[in-house]
C-alpha cells in the first residue's frame, strides 16, 4: 500500500483546505480587495502547497529510497524523485 494510500484522508484535506485559500483569491479578486491582500493570500496558498509538496516528498524518500527492500527499488525510488524535483524546480 502506498504512503499517499496510507495517508489519504490527510492529504485529501490539506488539498481542500488550499482549495478554499484559492476560493479566497477569487473572492478577494472579485470583490476588489487591495492588492496587498490579495498577495498575502497568495503568499498563504504558496506556503501551504510548498508543505503539501514536502510532506508527500518526504514521504516518498521514506518510503521509496530509506526504506525500499531492495537496492534496484531504492535506486528506482531516487530516480523518480530526481525526476519529480527537475520538474518542480522547472
Amino acid at each position: 500500500m502506498s504512503h499517499t494510500t496510507r495517508q489519504k484522508d490527510k492529504l485529501l484535506a490539506r488539498v481542500r483546505r488550499i482549495k478554499g485559500q484559492m476560493e479566497g483569491i477569487e473572492r478577494a479578486l472579485e470583490a476588489e480587495a487591495t492588492c496587498v491582500e490579495v498577495l498575502r493570500q497568495i503568499a498563504s496558498v504558496r506556503g501551504a502547497f510548498n508543505g503539501l509538496t514536502a510532506e508527500v516528498m518526504e514521504d516518498h524518500l521514506r518510503e521509496h529510497v530509506m526504506d525500499a527492500p531492495s537496492d534496484k527499488e531504492r535506486r528506482q525510488g531516487g530516480e523518480e524523485m530526481i525526476e519529480v524535483i527537475r520538474a518542480y524546480m522547472k
